[in-house]
């Protein structure tokens, strides 16, 4: 069986990126992040994840700079796991699959999440690349150039 190219030499951000978080449990666990989870009893009864697996995913995110470590913020002996400013950076990814999915992947009236603006109560609007005059920028109009 050929070897997996090692990703340190993939010229592709999205292939990086998706070996970092493209896996169910880490994408799911920087979810829940963002949604204040610290802990990682919290994180395990949120995903209903096996221990060892929830182990090995918070070290690679905390190895990769996504997450960090620190003492509890209710002075108890545990230790929290936050977003650091590189993993709270991955916000508009999620944001993005959220509304892709609520948008193709639910029948009329099925009941599921949204995304609400805490400040207006209102839906984060919808999110779309756009051209440097603010107008939408569909794929056909890009292209991929590779850099030095």
């Amino acid at each position: 069986m050929p070897r997996r190219k090692p990703i340190s030499d993939e010229p592709c951000p999205v292939a990086r990126s998706v070996d970092l978080i493209g896996d169910r449990w880490s994408l799911l666990i920087v979810r829940d992040a963002f949604d204040g989870m610290r802990r990682f009893g919290d994180f395990q009864r949120s995903l209903g994840v096996a221990r060892n697996i929830l182990s090995d995913r918070l070290r690679k995110l905390v190895d990769a700079g996504v997450l960090k470590t620190q003492d509890a913020s209710d002075g108890t002996a545990y230790q929290e796991y936050v977003l650091t400013a590189k993993g709270e950076s991955l916000f508009p990814v999620v944001v993005a699959l959220r509304q892709w999915g609520e948008r193709h992947l639910f029948e009329r009236g099925e009941r599921h999440s949204v995304l609400i603006d805490k400040r207006t109560g209102n839906p984060v609007l919808h999110m779309e690349p756009q051209a440097k005059d603010g107008s939408a920028l569909p794929p056909a109009v890009t292209e991929v150039r590779k850099v030095i």
